[in-house]
């Protein structure tokens, strides 16, 4: 402590601030599964790493949005890194942005895929999406929509290689629009675009009419009509999901308070980086789940390095393996993810460590994502360890947090970074979820003795 201030009472305090790293294992929250036992994959899985984590920190569970509200990976990252009060400019915008594509401000998009499809009592009922090995079908498709795009005023540019683009409707600045891909396709045909609220030029009965157009197009085809010689499904059907429009948005910096960055490893990922402003470190993932960690968590330590002051770090590893309805693929995948993570140790000793997943995607039943409670353990020089000392969904129940949203985590791990953003105190114009680093200065004049 420095010596107190003329005509202060209490020292001066020293500055003990500490970098923040939220380590994201995507859809880590599972339910109980037979063959383990009634236990879920990440309390069957061996994670010698995260128990130790658990036994020097503190946990509880994170159920992003309350129970029973299935949260997508997009809102729940928009929601965690302090943004929930923000309007999400739509998945397409931040996917386009993430895959390099230019979006405007101010324009109705949307992520269009070509699929395939079967009619059954007068619907359409999707089958299907087009297959890497369909890249040449799907790019010439999608060129050959040019007479349909032209007359609905529309734009649209590939994304990857397997007939996905985004999908631009010119003069609709509104792109408060519903998925007309079905996503649960057993349970419902392909769905009739509709406004989400009432707007002046509705971009969705434009949207229909594209769509259907296409359709007609597409089924007529010469693509088509080669892939039904060759017995290869048609891809008849242009699909659109994840509406929205790109706006204005605070950066990630400005809402926080304090520099962030991402190790992105899918498009995703590097779309929220570029809307929020934060520094995007791209490492490609690997198969080798517990090496791409490890590499992610130094990637991590170098951004601290360069100033970052909050670091996301991710990983779609054991959500694929969720999806794939094999839980003990799922508990192995968990296992590997905890032994790259071994390097949180030791900056643990010098930052404030978390481990959660963005929601519960289980390795059972008919169902995606669900709102079961995730595991979540805080690690860090100030964290005043619990009773918890293993990690996982029963373990983590008994920790001190409790139940934790989204929105809280953030202002949470930046109070055990010793940046707790002190309320009554106005150092920015908007609140920050914590002490701001450089709040603006007062500008320099020369009579003041304040020389640029």
């Amino acid at each position: 402590m420095r010596a107190p201030g003329y005509g202060e009472g209490q020292p001066r305090l020293d500055d003990d601030r500490m970098p923040v790293v939220l380590v994201v294992l995507d859809g880590l929250g599972d339910r109980p599964v037979p063959e383990l036992g009634g236990r879920t994959p990440a309390e069957a899985a061996h994670t010698p790493v995260l128990d130790e984590l658990a036994r020097r920190g503190a946990s509880g569970w994170h159920v992003p949005f309350g129970w029973g509200r299935a949260p997508a990976s997009e809102l729940a990252h928009w929601a965690m890194f302090g943004f929930a009060d923000v309007p999400f400019p739509g998945r397409a915008v931040v996917e386009a942005l993430g895959a390099g594509l230019d979006v405007p401000y101010g324009v109705a998009a949307t992520h269009a895929a070509l699929r395939t499809s079967v009619a059954d009592r007068g619907l359409v009922w999707l089958t299907g999406r087009a297959a890497r090995s369909d890249a040449d079908d799907a790019l010439a498709l999608l060129e050959g929509l040019a007479p349909v795009l032209e007359d609905h005023a529309a734009t649209l540019q590939p994304i990857g290689a397997r007939g996905e683009a985004l999908l631009l409707l010119d003069g609709h600045p509104e792109g408060a629009v519903t998925d007309s891909d079905a996503f649960f396709e057993d349970r419902h045909p392909w769905l009739r675009p509709l406004p989400t609220r009432p707007v002046d030029t509705p971009a969705a009965l434009v949207l229909t009419d594209l769509l259907l157009d296409a359709r007609e197009l597409l089924l007529a085809h010469p693509v088509n009509a080669a892939r039904r010689d060759r017995g290869l499904p048609a891809l008849d059907v242009l699909t659109t999901k994840w509406s929205g429009t790109r706006e204005l948005i605070p950066s990630f910096t400005a809402n926080a308070g304090v520099a962030g960055g991402m190790v992105t490893s899918t498009r995703l990922y590097r779309g929220l980086a570029e809307v929020l402003e934060m520094t995007d470190l791209h490492l490609p993932p690997v198969p080798d789940v517990a090496a791409d960690l490890a590499a992610r968590v130094d990637a991590a330590g170098a951004l601290i390095a360069e100033g970052a002051r909050f670091v996301h770090v991710h990983t779609k590893a054991t959500d694929e393996a969720g999806h794939t309805k094999q839980p003990l693929a799922k508990r192995d995948v968990i296992e590997a993810a905890d032994a790259g993570l071994a390097a949180l140790h030791d900056l643990a000793d010098r930052a404030v460590v978390c481990v959660t997943g963005d929601h519960a995607t289980p390795s059972t039943g008919g169902v995606l994502h669900t709102a079961d409670p995730t595991p979540l353990v805080v690690a860090g020089p100030d964290v005043r360890p619990d009773a918890v000392s293993a990690f996982g969904e029963s373990h983590a129940h008994g920790g001190w947090y409790g139940t934790v949203r989204a929105a809280e985590l953030l202002p949470l791990l930046f109070g055990h970074a010793n940046r707790p953003v002190f309320l009554g105190h106005r150092a920015t114009p908007a609140p920050t979820l914590a002490l701001p680093d450089h709040p603006e200065p007062m500008p320099p004049r020369a009579s003041t003795g304040l020389v640029p």
